[in-house]
């Protein structure tokens, strides 16, 4: 198991029990975990300490998680950052929207909570792994700059959601491997 004693998890949801329930969980592995029961308490937390992830409900008092996820995502103290979205919208469009606002994943409810500590540990893992040492991959026009999370394409910089990104980059820093379609999901989404 990962050492996760210095890993903060703020659990952002206006029910009660779904944060003690979520900061059980966590917290049963050793992560530190804080809570906020709405938008504007969760960006005050973020302001005072910068977590290690955020799980985020959509549906809040003050300042949605939609809003939340766009002002994080837009903030370059915060934009990497990564955010689980944990809510009872489930339709496709709210999963692409949620994704589309940079979420690493989404997750609907009614949940498993070992689950969702799984989930956690999957995007801590896929954003923060060497992820600040390694060297831009170029190939051929293409240069992806993992520091900077900026992908160019014969000097033009390209504008890609965080998934499409960690797509790409998977798949140009292993050019001559053949991923399956559980690899991709796996690897990129965390998904088992």
């Amino acid at each position: 198991m990962e050492d996760t004693r210095d890993t903060l998890v703020l659990v952002v949801d206006d029910e009660k029990d779904i944060r003690e329930l979520v900061r059980y969980n966590l917290e049963k592995r050793g992560y530190k975990v804080d809570e906020a029961a709405n938008g504007q308490e969760a960006l005050d937390k973020i302001r005072e300490d910068i977590p290690s992830l955020i799980i985020l409900d959509l549906m809040l008092p003050k300042i949605g998680g939609l809003e939340v996820c766009r002002f994080l995502k837009g903030d370059p103290l915060t934009k990497r950052v990564p955010i689980i979205m944990l809510t009872a919208l489930g339709s496709e469009v709210d999963k692409i929207v949620g994704l589309e606002l940079g979420a690493d994943d989404y997750v609907t409810k009614p949940f498993s909570p070992r689950e969702l500590v799984a989930r956690v540990a999957a995007v801590l893992r896929r954003v923060y792994e060497d992820s600040d040492t390694a060297s831009p991959i170029v190939q051929g026009g293409l240069v992806i700059d993992h520091e900077k999370r900026e992908v160019l394409l014969d000097e033009v910089k390209l504008d890609l959601t965080l998934k499409e990104y960690e797509l790409l980059e998977l798949l140009a820093s292993n050019s001559l491997k053949v991923f399956t379609r559980d690899d991709l999901l796996e690897k990129v989404w965390g998904y088992d």
